[in-house]
């Protein structure tokens, strides 16, 4: 667990720098971003997104973006002085540069359940 924590914390920072619209200071910050991040990504998006339904068969998921973007955004509201997204379009980035960082990092550092199935 603490290790899936470090990778979400690394893959946070090294996505907010590789973005110029996000910001995460003082670096350590991405460790209380990944946590909140997964809290709300845990616990709010799965109702949003039920709610959203129609409109995600609407537009054949594409609506999946923008609820990501707007679960970036709420972050970003809840901890205003050390996360700041500059938009929605740059929330939508985020979370997509954000999970090509946190998928290219687990090739890098795999979880303990992943190394004893081999």
């Amino acid at each position: 667990m603490i290790t899936r924590l470090i990778i979400s914390s690394l893959a946070v920072l090294i996505t907010a720098l590789t973005l110029d619209g996000v910001t995460v200071e003082p670096w350590w910050w991405a460790l209380i971003v990944a946590v909140v991040l997964g809290l709300i990504n845990s616990w709010i998006r799965p109702l949003v997104k039920f709610l959203a339904l129609p409109v995600n068969l609407l537009t054949l998921g594409l609506f999946t973006l923008v609820i990501n973007g707007a679960m970036v955004m709420l972050c970003s509201w809840m901890l205003k002085p050390h996360f700041e997204v500059d938009g929605l379009g740059w929330a939508i980035g985020f979370s997509l540069v954000l999970m090509l960082v946190s998928w290219m990092l687990h090739l890098f550092f795999p979880s303990k359940s992943k190394k004893k199935k081999k």
